[in-house]
C-alpha cells in the first residue's frame, strides 16, 4: 500500500516532467521520420522503417529513463523532502520500490504511445505485424526497467549530472561487451583470461534483449532464447535494486 502511495506520486511527478514531453515528441518525429527516409532508399522499405523505428524506441526509452531516475532520489534529498519522508511509518526499501515502479509505470505508458504512433506508420506502409515485433518491444521494456533500477542505484550517492554520465555509460557498456568475448576467445589460458571471463560475467549484455535483427530479416528465435533473455533482465534488475537498498541504507538524514 505504501509503495504503491509512492509510486503513484512519482508517476505524477514524472507525468508533468517537461523533458518527458520533449523527448516524447522527438520520438515521434524519429518515427515519421523513418518512413520518410524509406521512401527516399532504395531497398525494402518495411525492414528500413522497421530498423530506425525500433532503435528510436529503444533510445529515446533509455534516455528517459536515465534522465528521469537519475534524479529520482536526489531531488528528494536535495529539497530535504526526504527527511519528511522517511519519517512517516514507511522505510527505505518502500521509498525506493515506490520511486522505480512509479517510474517503470512511466516508461510503460509512454512506450505504449510511441508503439502506437510507430505501428500507424508500418501498418500505412506495409499493412502487417509480425508477432516478433512485440517480442522485440517488450524486450525493449525490459531493458528500460534495468536502465531505471541502474539509474536509481546512481541517484542513490551521486548528483544528477554524475549519474546520467554513469548510466549512459553502463549502457554503452552493455551493447559493446561482446567485444570484451571475443577479446577473450583470443587470449591464451592463465590468470588474465580467467580475471577477463570475470569481469565479462559481471558486467551486463544488454545485447541479450536486442531482437530487432531477427525482426527486421525476420529470422527465427529460438524459445529457449526468450527464457534466458527474460531471467537475465529480472534477476539483473533486482541485483541492482538490492544494491541501491544497500547504498541507500547507508545514507545519513538524521
Amino acid at each position: 500500500m505504501k509503495i504503491r502511495a509512492v509510486a503513484l506520486n512519482t508517476f505524477k511527478e514524472a507525468i508533468r516532467d517537461r523533458i518527458l514531453y520533449l523527448l516524447l515528441f522527438f520520438a515521434a518525429i524519429c518515427l515519421i521520420f523513418s518512413r520518410i527516409l524509406a521512401l527516399l532508399t532504395v531497398g525494402d522499405r518495411t525492414k528500413i522503417i522497421m530498423d530506425v523505428g525500433l532503435a528510436s524506441l529503444s533510445i529515446i526509452g533509455v534516455l528517459m529513463a536515465i534522465l528521469m531516475g537519475t534524479g529520482l532520489v536526489y531531488k528528494e534529498i536535495d529539497k530535504k523532502t526526504v527527511y519528511t519522508l522517511l519519517s512517516k511509518p514507511i522505510n527505505r526499501l518502500q521509498f525506493l520500490l515506490g520511486k522505480f515502479f512509479g517510474l517503470v509505470i512511466t516508461l510503460f505508458i509512454m512506450l505504449l504511445v510511441m508503439t502506437a504512433i510507430f505501428i500507424l506508420v508500418i501498418l500505412l506502409h506495409s499493412g502487417n505485424l509480425s508477432w516478433k515485433f512485440f517480442v522485440s518491444i517488450g524486450f525493449i521494456f525490459l531493458e528500460l526497467c534495468l536502465i531505471t533500477s541502474v539509474a536509481l542505484l546512481f541517484s542513490c550517492f551521486s548528483t544528477p549530472i554524475l549519474s546520467s554520465i554513469f548510466s549512459l555509460s553502463f549502457y554503452l557498456i552493455g551493447h559493446l561487451s561482446w567485444g570484451l568475448e571475443t577479446l577473450i576467445n583470443k587470449m591464451k589460458p592463465g590468470i588474465t583470461r580467467f580475471l577477463a571471463q570475470v569481469i565479462y560475467v559481471l558486467l551486463p549484455d544488454l545485447e541479450n534483449f536486442n531482437f530487432k535483427t531477427e525482426v527486421v530479416h525476420n529470422l527465427p528465435i529460438p524459445p529457449q532464447l526468450f527464457v534466458f533473455s527474460f531471467f537475465y533482465g529480472v534477476m539483473y534488475t533486482f541485483f541492482v535494486l538490492v544494491l541501491a537498498m544497500l547504498v541507500f541504507r547507508k545514507r545519513d538524514f538524521v
